[in-house]
C-alpha cells in the first residue's frame, strides 16, 4: 500500500504517528509524511518519504493569533486553537498538501487528532482515513469549535469534512473522562514512548545515590530555562534528576546547577525512562502516554495547549499529581514528595501500563487496516 501520514508541524503531534508509520514501513508499504520542511532530517533518519508542505509552526501560530485577536494562541482557548488547526493550517497548507498528496496517490491517509489538512486530502482524493488520537479525548467545548471552523474552510472549497473510517486510540481507559463513549470506528492501539530510529535502546538512569530518580521533561518547546531552572533548584533537594532541555535550551544554560542533576539535550523519551521513579512534565500527550506505558507516575505542570487535558486526566485517574498555574516551584516539589510517598500513584500508573499493553500493537493495527482496504 501507499500510506500518507499528515501532521501539524510540531514534534508533539508528529512523533506519536511514528510507531504506526514504522509498522507500515516494516510491512513493505510505501510511507510518506505530509508536513512542513523543517522535519526533513527526522524523516530521512527513519527512511520515510517527506512531502514538505506549508509553513512552520511559528508562522501558523502568528496567523492564528491574528485571526483570533489574541497575543498567545498556545493558551487553551477554543477559538484560538480552532484558528490554528482548522483555519490557518488549511488556508496556508491545504492547496499545497492536496497537490503533493495527489502526486503520491495514497491508498490510506492517517492523521493526528488535531489535523484537518489530512482529512481535506482524503476528501479531495476520495480515500479512507484514520484519525490517531494523541491522548485522552479532547473536550467537546474545543472539538465542536474546531469542527465548525473546519466546516467553513471546507465549504469554501466545495467540500464537507469527512468522518474518519477508523478512530485509533492510544489512551488507556483509566485516563478517559467519566461518561466517555468510544467514537464510531474506535480501535485501541498500544501507546509507545518515542524512540529514535533503528533498534530500541535500553539506556537506564545510572544511580548516583539512594535517592529517588526523577526525570524532568517539558517536551521540545516548553523548556525555557526561566521555567525549568526554578524547578530544578526546588526538586534537586529531594531527588536525583535527569533534566531534558528539549530544543529551546542547552546544557550551558545549567552549568551552575548542583550535584545530582544530569542535563541532556533532545533525547527520545524511551531512552530516558529506564530506572526512573517519577516523571515531572508539562503534560504533553506523548510524554504522558509514554511514561504511563512504562508504569511511571507523573507530576504534571501544564504550560499551555492541550496539556491541561492531560493534567486533569492524570489527577482524576490518580496516576500522578497535577500542579496548576500559577503555583510555583515549591508547590511542584511538594507534589513530587506526595507522588513518591504514596504507593497509590505508582499502583495506578502500573494499572494504566497494563491497559496499554493489552491494546493491539501498531503492527497489528497496520495489518488490520491493510486487510480492510484490500
Amino acid at each position: 500500500m501507499r500510506v500518507l501520514f499528515s501532521s501539524t508541524p510540531q514534534h508533539g503531534h508528529l512523533l506519536p504517528e511514528f510507531p504506526l508509520a514504522r509498522a507500515f514501513r516494516d510491512r513493505g508499504d510505501e510511507v510518506a509524511f505530509l508536513t512542513s520542511a523543517g522535519f526533513a532530517s527526522l524523516f530521512a533518519d527513519e527512511g520515510f518519504t517527506h512531502l514538505p508542505v506549508g509553513p512552520e509552526i511559528d508562522v501558523l501560530l502568528a496567523e492564528a493569533a491574528r485571526l483570533a485577536g489574541v497575543s498567545d494562541p498556545t493558551q487553551p482557548s477554543p477559538a484560538a486553537a480552532a484558528e490554528l488547526f482548522a483555519s490557518a493550517r488549511i488556508n496556508l497548507t491545504g492547496d499545497e498538501a492536496v497537490a503533493a498528496a495527489r502526486a503520491f496517490a495514497p491508498d490510506l491517509v492517517v492523521v493526528e487528532g488535531t489535523d484537518y489538512v489530512g482529512p481535506l486530502v482524503a476528501a479531495v482524493l476520495d480515500v479512507p482515513y484514520a484519525k490517531l488520537a494523541l491522548g485522552p479525548a479532547i473536550p467537546a467545548e474545543f472539538t465542536s469549535v474546531f469542527d465548525a471552523v473546519a466546516a467553513l474552510r471546507y465549504r469554501e472549497r466545495g467540500l464537507t469534512v469527512p468522518a474518519p473510517t477508523w478512530n485509533l486510540d492510544p489512551c488507556p481507559a483509566l485516563l478517559q473522562a467519566p461518561g466517555w463513549e468510544p467514537p464510531r470506528g474506535h480501535l485501541p492501539i498500544r501507546a509507545e514512548a518515542h524512540r529514535g530510529a533503528g533498534a530500541p535502546k535500553t539506556a537506564a538512569f545510572v544511580p548516583t545515590s539512594d535517592r529517588a530518580k526523577v526525570l524532568v521533561s517539558f517536551g521540545t518547546h516548553f523548556t525555557e530555562p526561566a521555567v525549568l531552572r526554578p524547578l530544578v533548584g526546588a526538586l534537586s533537594a529531594h531527588a536525583d534528576l535527569v533534566v531534558a532541555v528539549g530544543l529551546t535550551a542547552t546544557a550551558a544554560d545549567y552549568e551552575d546547577v548542583s550535584g545530582g542533576v544530569e542535563i541532556v539535550g533532545f533525547t527520545p523519551l524511551a531512552d530516558l525512562l529506564g530506572g526512573v521513579d517519577l516523571v515531572v512534565t508539562h503534560g504533553g500527550a506523548g510524554t504522558t502516554m509514554g511514561a504511563l506505558s512504562r508504569g511511571v507516575p507523573l507530576v504534571v505542570v501544564p504550560q499551555g495547549a492541550d496539556q491541561f487535558v492531560q493534567a486533569g486526566a492524570v489527577a482524576a485517574s490518580r496516576t500522578g499529581v497535577a500542579v496548576m498555574p500559577p503555583a510555583g516551584p515549591e508547590a511542584v516539589a511538594e507534589a513530587v514528595r506526595e507522588a513518591l510517598g504514596n504507593a497509590e500513584y505508582r499502583d495506578n500508573a502500573r494499572r494504566a501500563a497494563e491497559q496499554v499493553a493489552a491494546a493491539p500493537s501498531p503492527g497489528e493495527i497496520a495489518e488490520r487496516l491493510a486487510a480492510a482496504i484490500g
